[in-house]
């Protein structure tokens, strides 16, 4: 046998041998979902009719069985949701009783419900935040009951700060953007981030964003300024300071209701008493998302998440195929992960088995990236029970498991984390995280823009590969012998 200089056959140097016809059957399901007559796959549109009609049939087909089990809501899982856009935004400050002027269009308040006011409450000059992101503790609670908390953007986009001085116990929060964030950047933010289930809680959180102009303004004649507070805020020794200023603030919303559905299937055990494996693989996508005079104005989502439609598609063909597994096997396509993982969240709200019966469930997510041969890595690694199955599974089929460098980074962006926060053992197995390189140039390109469409070259590769290892995780995952019964846990 010829080797090579580094001691390998020339065998071992042979690209792997590609699986053409399911890489073929891939493409035609993109083609279809993401093509512009699907409009972006938006949930309540259209779009999503002729999405769920697609898949319905193509599950039926195949020789799927309705997972709802719920005979009035057969194969189809009814999800409301409620869109809120900021209707109205109004802040007045006073210093000493007298009115401090700002400019109106240097400030923006927003609220998580219909209505909020907070009415001369106090400043309170919080810094960066940092001291509260463990909220609740008695001293944080006294401090910021009834004020305003005044907190500096420093250039970090994240609401955990927010969240967390509302969560000690403000009235408000008004941050100041004093890094690269506009007021138009924000308020598109939340105009694409405004969703929830119809069934949650509506907050009525206030929050509040000026620019540093107008923070330079709220603090004229107060022998203060935005340098001076920041230099404040930046010594190891800083207090929160009340300031000599209160706020009058009001913030309204707009409702709109959607009603979607997410899409559920099966294959049944010998033993449903003994548990159920998952996959999931999310439909939406974002619709018409380009503005005018854009030529291209629709989010096809080809890759994210037409590809992984498709996978899961041809991972329940072929395990339908095989002998009968002691366990049932579920297949459900999410609504609204594009609005903030909510398709998933319903489902283990409202779901169609006790979850503690789920040992495993595995998202399905932009897997049209890597090319054949690619390794795979978990989205999730650490956080469940089951890394040591999943690499006895990788061993078994030959498939090198790796740990990418910045993964940790996309956890909380899929599916699988909504599913983990009810406590459902859910992970992704993927080659496309297996190349983070690839990946990250996806995001920097095409990702949640119309030009993740069908003009662009789509790698089936790797998602031919990962179709095979998702086959072997459900077999391996719905055996009893391998696999014993989760614990019941409390209900």
């Amino acid at each position: 046998m010829l080797m090579t200089g580094l001691g390998l056959s020339s065998a071992s140097l042979a690209a792997p041998r590609r699986d053409t016809v399911l890489e073929a059957q891939l493409m035609q399901h993109i083609r279809v979902l993401a093509s512009d007559d699907f409009e972006g796959r938006e949930p309540g549109t259209d779009g999503e009719a002729k999405t769920l009609r697609y898949l319905a049939r193509e599950w039926f087909n195949i020789g799927l069985v309705s997972g709802t089990n719920t005979p009035g809501h057969e194969w189809f899982a009814p999800v409301t949701l409620i869109a809120r856009e900021p209707a109205s935004s109004s802040a007045i400050f006073a210093r000493k009783g007298r009115r401090q002027y700002v400019p109106r269009d240097a400030m923006l308040m927003l609220t998580s419900g219909r209505r909020s006011m907070v009415k001369d409450a106090p400043l309170l000059f919080v810094g960066k935040g940092m001291a509260y992101r463990n909220p609740g503790t008695v001293s944080s609670r006294n401090e910021l009951a009834g004020r305003v908390a005044l907190l500096l953007d420093a250039g970090i986009d994240d609401s955990e700060r927010q969240n967390a001085l509302l969560a000690a116990g403000a009235s408000a929060v008004l941050t100041v953007l004093d890094g690269d964030r506009t007021l138009d950047s924000v308020a598109a933010r939340r105009r694409r981030s405004g969703y929830a289930l119809a069934d949650d809680a509506v907050g009525g959180d206030l929050e509040g964003f000026i620019t540093r102009e107008g923070a330079a303004a709220l603090l004229q004649g107060s022998g203060r300024s935005v340098d001076a507070l920041e230099k404040a805020a930046a010594a190891p020794d800083f207090a929160a300071q009340l300031l000599d200023l209160t706020a009058t603030i009001e913030a309204t919303s707009s409702e709109t209701t959607i009603r979607t559905h997410n899409l559920i299937g099966k294959i049944p055990g010998r033993r449903p008493d003994a548990g159920a494996v998952l996959f999931l693989a999310h439909w939406d996508s974002f619709g018409r998302c380009g503005e005018p005079p854009a030529e291209d104005q629709i989010c096809n989502g080809a890759i994210d998440n037409a590809s992984g439609i498709a996978v899961l598609t041809e991972t329940a063909r072929r395990l339908v195929r095989m002998p009968q597994a002691d366990r049932d096997i579920y297949f459900l396509a999410t609504t609204a992960e594009e609005l903030g993982l909510l398709g998933a969240h319903a489902f283990a709200e409202n779901p169609p088995l006790p979850l503690g019966q789920i040992v495993a469930a595995f998202n399905i997510d932009s897997f049209a990236i890597a090319p054949a041969g690619t390794p795979v890595a978990i989205v999730g690694k650490g956080m469940t029970s089951l890394d040591a199955q999943i690499a006895a599974v990788a061993k078994r089929q030959k498939r090198k498991l790796v740990t990418s460098d910045g993964i940790e980074a996309y956890v909380r962006r899929q599916d699988g984390w909504a599913l983990h926060q009810h406590d459902i053992p859910a992970v992704m197995v993927t080659s496309a995280y297996g190349d983070m390189a690839r990946l990250e140039s996806f995001f920097e390109g095409g990702y949640h823009r119309p030009k993740d469409d069908l003009t662009q070259t789509i790698e089936l590769g790797g998602a031919a590969e990962d179709v095979a290892f998702q086959v072997a995780l459900g077999r391996w995952f719905a055996d009893l012998r391998r696999v014993p019964r989760r614990s019941e846990r409390a209900k």
